[in-house]
């Protein structure tokens, strides 16, 4: 009986599957009474049964059945058709029933007489020019001749996954564990080592087969127009595998073989045996090319290698790009000749550019504006917007790049270039900078910069909101290369200038804050933003003093568009100031660089529920529902304890998911109100009506109220907003800090999940100094100070490098990345680097100043700790320098300048790394070979195989050179709300399990899957949550089937949309390693889980609190494969870790030596486990007293640990009596002792004698070294040790 623990992170025993991870979603009481109930919560489906019907195909194969919905719209089913493997050839067609014709848009159930097992009839349909480029276009796609293609702004191996190169394939054939499996020789783990970047990088595989070499538009089109009038669409060129080249004609009627050769214009049916023709380009190209079926069947057998979701498309989001990525001479960034990829802006736009120009703005509203009465409605809508956001921001996003490169005029090119605005397909563009001086009082540059991302976020808000009449624009705002740049859709009339005494603004702010306008339209809408963003009404004074009384921030603006639609603009105050942050004195000559700091709205809410609990609590008092007594102070105690859990589980009823998401505003104030009430009916009926918490958020900024009323009232305001601010640095601050300390929530691994867990609980990133201050003296919250120092050097960086970017040309962006990345990262290896710039291109842009030239390491210390101690009031300590981990730092700040690295091998000091950096002239820290001689040259060098390079100019070796940055891709923030219906659904789902109405929870677990999917697509960062919060309950269902393979999809879409070691990632590997333990699979899950530690090195380095569980794990893994030596060395590591972060005298550490002991016992040494398990039980007698079970527990197996030792020792003293009598010696025996049930008797020792179903073993063990002091280990965290009972250690059978 071995013991586990759990803090968060993912838990070897059924006890507790990742039930704290940071990303998971707990199926708990807390989260379930928040939720509505199927019955008055989750609308019902309508009788959606689905039914088979046949598929009618006008060549063969004729048919084929497929499963239809009645809610299924038949343009859904035509793509099922398209997609089908017996179909792939059919793209132009439409459907008939009974000879009509189908509408794509009908539903199925508004078929006449479309029932099981009725046929639907493909029917080809003639090609149009459209039509036919995207035949082509498909064609390519499915038989492979589409080549690689250069992305601009998606980036190198962009959504690329590992999942399948983790495990090897033998393993994954040998299926479940079985007892045959001898004792298994684990390879030892070097847990010291520096962990290896090739986990990071998929495996180089052979290229895919060829169906055909080639196939591209012909030099011919585009068609004459006497031959357009005939039907001609486009001529294409075939090379076929054979080295035949034919000539293609597209027509209305399909695809022909033509006369045409590349020095004659003949695109008529050629005659002969190869002159063909067929309607699908599919069917034609096998008719001329007899190798290509077998070569397309290679080509698919190649392509299914691999999990489907690892090869699907990524549609309705960015892939996530890696930081790290291949040499460029590795196969998976081999470049190769393809004479189309230049010709798909064609395929796709058309000749004019037409088909990829869209009127944003309408589409947005319009898509708004459809009806939600319905399940069907809401579906149809949610998806539809989630593909129209989609859409916009890849365009925003290629538009916003060719904006920074300086490849799009300027509407207005005689002003500053700050000040420079831009259209480009339909979207507007403007820089994140104060270019006409709007944000000059509240921090310029900063404070535009600033406002940029917060309007983002609330427009992200309002959409998610979803209130019916109010409009917001496409937002989108990019980072790239050191500027900001905000596209939004083109509002109607934004540009039309008003009428003279007319205001182009109808409602807020105009003209600075000089002009107050409020539009009695508006007043109505902007009351339900306010109502569910906690927005006071409140009074603004313009420059006459003239008063009005607005429903929002007098920043926030209501615009009412040409179209007649009420639009809000400008949503980056809908909070108050922090003015507690802003009064706060600070070191002269590093003030705060602006006044834009607002209160986060994760923050308000909060508060406000904790305002709604306080109003319970005192509405109980008032009515006497605490029953006083005269028993004195205890039970009055008691009464009031009940009465604050009262309190709070009627105050919380209408809490939405926040845990797995930075904010969540999905109910309105009223929908809370009302849940509050119908919970009170329950108790005394409290009325919350009365009820209200707002905050104003225009105090602090300007306003001069004129009357002794309205200064009061101010002043009343300003006290509100003040207690919100003690409230976030007294309250949730503090809350934080302990919830880390007892292991209530899981620890951030890098910057992006730190940053994730801050803002959910409402904490801005500018108290990163703060918590680093108060982590610092706790041993348990260690880590986050260390984590927050780490994430305000890498953002103190990103914005010094910035600033020597923003004007640079794109040429010189890369000696500018490898020269400050040498002064922040490689000063250790050479502390004067020297910048590598190729001496042609300053001559070629002498007006840019290469200021980034004269940076020095002194001098970039010096402006980071500037830069900390301005923007987060932290003083960094001396030498912080040497004490950064270089890896993680480098993984970071890339991260955050969105840069793409060439693998190598890093070099960062002399001692460090196997390979010692190269002698001399090499200027560059050599990779996996050893280093070469140096090379002098004033060109690069290409790459030959090795990803290192040799750089020129400089005498001394470099850890960076411009050649390791090969890419820079945009960061982008964008409004997209998450879907309402989907969470609904699976909210419902949770809530009806934990009622036990499991039949009914399953299926609505079931539907919210299958809403997820239909609305995000099957490659989405919201799946990939889905995935994993699904896995988690049905693991605690008890269906581990179904819990493997959604953690395994989970795995798989976090790779690719949100990074290969992203948190995520590591949490989605460790939960499947679990569930294939319990399953029975410990080899894979061993792989899983180990791959996992090796991500979690990389990200964070060794130590990470939440890693005790997880060593844990892994070793309570081995025991099950019998590697009983290299479990011990696991328990020991883990051990190590619970001591550095909890100490050694803590129930932790001695239920990780009672799991210890056992370990020791298992691998032969009886004196080390006696050992272990005394400290085990001196631990628990002290902390928790003689009559705690784990006390007793732990006294137990000291006597039989004891006993089995003295028995051991006792039999080889007899054995080496016995052989020296003999006349002989023989080393001596040190037979270990197992772990035994108590009261077993010890069998006699033997040589090569075990048993595998009992824990205690007796081999020999000659000469074996004690494994009494070890390292010492840690547990997950958690400080109740009575989950020890459901450890998953190896059991005695008796």
């Amino acid at each position: 009986m071995a013991t586990t623990s759990s803090t968060n992170g993912t838990n070897a025993t059924p006890a507790s599957p990742a039930a704290d991870a940071p990303i998971s979603q707990d199926l708990s009481a807390e989260t379930a009474t928040t939720k509505q109930s199927p019955d008055d919560g989750a609308e019902q489906v309508e009788d959606d049964v689905p039914f088979v019907v046949t598929i009618v195909l006008p060549h063969d194969p004729k048919t084929f059945e497929l499963p239809v919905s009645s809610l299924e719209p038949i343009h859904e089913i035509r793509q099922s058709i398209i997609e089908h493997p017996i179909a792939v050839q059919y793209s132009c067609f439409h459907l008939e029933h009974k000879g009509e014709r189908l509408n794509d848009f009908l539903q199925v159930s508004e078929v006449n007489g479309l029932v099981h097992g009725s046929e639907l009839h493909v029917v080809e349909d003639p090609y149009t020019e459209k039509e036919a480029r995207i035949h082509l276009i498909r064609i390519r796609e499915l038989i492979g001749a589409a080549g690689d293609r250069t992305d601009t702004i998606q980036g190198i191996l962009a959504g690329t996954s590992v999942f399948d190169d983790v495990v090897p394939e033998h393993l994954l054939s040998l299926g479940p564990d079985t007892d045959a499996d001898a004792e298994a020789k684990a390879a030892e783990y070097d847990f010291n080592a520096a962990p290896s970047l090739s986990i990071l990088l998929p495996r180089d595989t052979e290229p895919a087969p060829k169906s055909v070499k080639g196939i591209s538009l012909s030099p011919w089109n585009p068609p004459p127009a006497p031959l357009r009038q005939r039907g001609h669409l486009l001529y294409l060129l075939v090379l076929t595998n054979e080295g035949e080249q034919f000539q293609i004609t597209a027509h209305v009627g399909g695809f022909f073989v033509s006369k045409s050769t590349n020095a004659k214009f003949d695109p008529f049916l050629k005659a002969g045996p190869k002159g063909t023709s067929a309607h699908s380009l599919f069917t034609l190209l096998g008719k001329i090319s007899p190798s290509f079926a077998a070569s397309y069947a290679e080509f698919q057998e190649f392509t299914n290698r691999k999990d489907p979701l690892a090869t699907f498309q990524v549609g309705n989001t960015f892939p996530s790009a890696p930081w790290l990525v291949p040499s460029s001479s590795s196969p998976l960034c081999a470049h190769s000749a393809d004479p189309t990829r230049v010709q798909e802006t064609f395929l796709l736009g058309g000749a004019e550019n037409t088909d990829t120009l869209r009127d944003w703005n309408e589409e947005f509203q319009s898509a708004k504006e459809l009806p939600k009465d319905t399940i069907q409605d809401r579906l149809f809508r949610e998806r539809l917007l989630c593909k129209l956001y989609a859409d916009y921001n890849d365009a925003a996003t290629r538009g916003a790049v060719l904006v920074a490169r300086g490849e799009v005029a300027p509407l207005n090119p005689t002003e500053g270039r700050d000040a420079q605005i831009f259209v480009y397909n339909n979207v507007f563009f403007s820089f994140g900078a104060d270019g006409v001086g709007t944000f000059t009082t509240e921090g310029g540059d900063e404070a535009a910069r600033v406002a940029t991302g917060k309007d983002v976020l609330g427009v992200k808000l309002v959409n998610q909101l979803d209130i019916e009449g109010l409009y917001t624009p496409g937002t989108v705002v990019v980072d790239y290369l050191g500027k900001r740049i905000v596209g939004q859709s083109i509002v109607p009339g934004i540009f039309k200038q008003p009428e003279p005494g007319e205001n182009q603004i109808h409602y807020g702010a105009v003209d600075g804050k000089e002009n107050v306008a409020a539009d009695e339209r508006f007043a109505s809408t902007f009351a339900k933003v306010a109502q569910a963003l906690r927005v006071k009404k409140h009074a603004v004074w313009d420059k006459e003093n003239k008063r009005f009384d607005l429903e929002a921030s007098v920043e926030m603006k209501g615009l009412l568009g040409t179209d007649g639609r009420k639009y809000v603009l400008d949503l980056y105050r809908i909070t108050p100031l922090d003015i507690a942050w802003m009064e706060e004195t600070a070191i002269e000559g590093a003030e705060y660089p602006h006044r834009m700091t607002v209160l986060r709205p994760e923050l308000v809410e909060a508060l406000g529920k904790q305002k709604a609990r306080e109003y319970v609590e005192a509405e109980l008092v008032k009515r006497g529902s605490l029953k006083k007594t005269t028993n004195g102070n205890a039970e009055l105690k008691d009464a009031e304890a009940d009465q604050e859990a009262e309190a709070e589980k009627i105050a919380t009823n209408g809490e939405t998911k926040a845990e797995d998401t930075e904010m969540s505003v999905d109910k309105t104030e009223s929908d809370v109100k009302a849940e509050v009430e119908e919970e009170a009916e329950k108790t005394d009926r409290i009325d919350m009506a009365e009820f209200n918490f707002t905050l104003n958020p225009d105090v602090f900024s300007g306003q001069l109220p004129q009357t002794d009323e309205e200064k009061a009232e101010l002043k009343e305001d300003e006290e509100n907003v003040r207690a919100a601010c003690a409230y976030l640095r007294d309250g949730v601050i503090p809350q934080l800090l302990y919830d880390l300390k007892e292991s209530d929530i899981g620890f951030p691994m890098d910057g992006r999940s730190l940053t994730r867990l801050l803002h959910r609980r409402g904490i801005n990133m500018r108290y990163l100094g703060k918590l680093a201050t108060l982590g610092a003296d706790n041993s348990r919250v260690e880590c986050l100070s260390k984590l927050c120092v780490r994430e305000m050097i890498a953002r103190s960086f990103k914005h010094v490098a910035a600033k020597y970017l923003k004007y640079l040309p794109l040429p010189l962006t890369s000696p500018c990345f490898s020269h400050l990345f040498n002064c922040l990262l490689g000063s250790r290896l050479n502390p004067k680097p020297v910048p590598d710039v190729d001496e042609s291109l300053p001559s070629l842009f002498a007006h840019v100043d290469l200021a980034f030239e004269k940076v020095t390491p002194e001098s970039l210390r010096e402006d980071i700790e500037h830069e900390t101690l301005r923007r987060y009031r932290y003083t960094l300590e001396d030498g912080w320098w040497s004490q950064i981990m270089p890896l993680q730092m480098l993984r970071e700040v890339s991260l955050k300048l969105g840069l793409q690295l060439q693998t190598k091998n890093f070099v960062f000091a002399p001692e460090a790394g196997e390979p010692a950096p190269a002698p001399a002239a090499s200027a560059q820290a050599q990779a996996p070979t050893p280093a070469e001689p140096a090379k002098k040259s004033k060109k690069k060098k290409a790459r030959d195989g090795s990803p290192s390079s040799i750089a020129s100019f400089t005498v001394a070796p470099h850890t960076f050179s411009p050649e390791d940055f090969v890419n820079v891709v945009p960061l982008i923030k964008d409004s997209c709300p998450r879907s309402a219906l989907a969470e609904e659904a699976l909210e419902a789902g949770r809530l009806s399990i934990y009622q036990n109405n499991r039949k009914v929870g399953e299926d609505l677990l079931l539907e919210s899957l299958s809403l997820h999917e239909q609305i995000y697509g099957l490659v989405h960062p919201e799946l990939a949550q889905m995935y994993h919060t699904l896995s988690q309950l049905y693991y605690q269902l008890d269906q581990k089937e179904v819990a493997v393979e959604l953690a395994r999809k989970a795995a798989i879409v976090a790779e690719r949309t949100v990074g290969l070691d992203s948190a995520e990632a590591v949490l989605n590997y460790l939960s499947l390693s679990l569930f294939l333990h319990q399953r029975g699979e410990s080899r894979v899950a061993l792989v899983y889980a180990k791959h996992a530690i090796d991500l979690w090195k990389i990200i964070y380095g060794s130590d990470h609190p939440d890693t005790i569980t997880t060593i844990n794990n892994y070793a309570v893994m081995l025991q099950s494969v019998k590697a009983y030596h290299e479990s011990r060395r696991w328990f020991e590591e883990s051990l190590r870790v619970c001591e550095l972060v909890f100490g050694r005298q803590t129930v932790n550490s001695a239920t990780l030596l009672f799991q210890l002991a056992q370990a020791l016992a298992l691998d032969q040494d009886s004196k080390g486990a006696v050992t272990r398990m005394r400290e085990s039980y001196n631990i628990f007698l002290s902390a928790l007293g003689p009559e705690d079970k784990n006390t007793k527990e732990a006294e137990h197996w000291l006597e039989q640990l004891t006993h089995n030792a003295v028995s051991i020792a006792k039999q080889a003293k007899n054995v080496q009596a016995r052989s020296a009598k003999a006349g002989f010696r023989i080393g001596s025996l040190a037979t270990g002792a197992g772990q035994e049930l108590p009261g077993k008797i010890t069998p006699p020792a033997s040589m090569d004698s075990r048993s595998i179903d009992d824990l205690i073993k007796f081999i020999e063990g000659g000469d074996k070294k004690k494994a009494s002091g070890g390292g010492s280990k840690k547990n997950t965290g958690r400080s109740n040790p009575k989950a020890r009972r459901t450890s998953g250690a190896v059991k005695t059978s008796p």
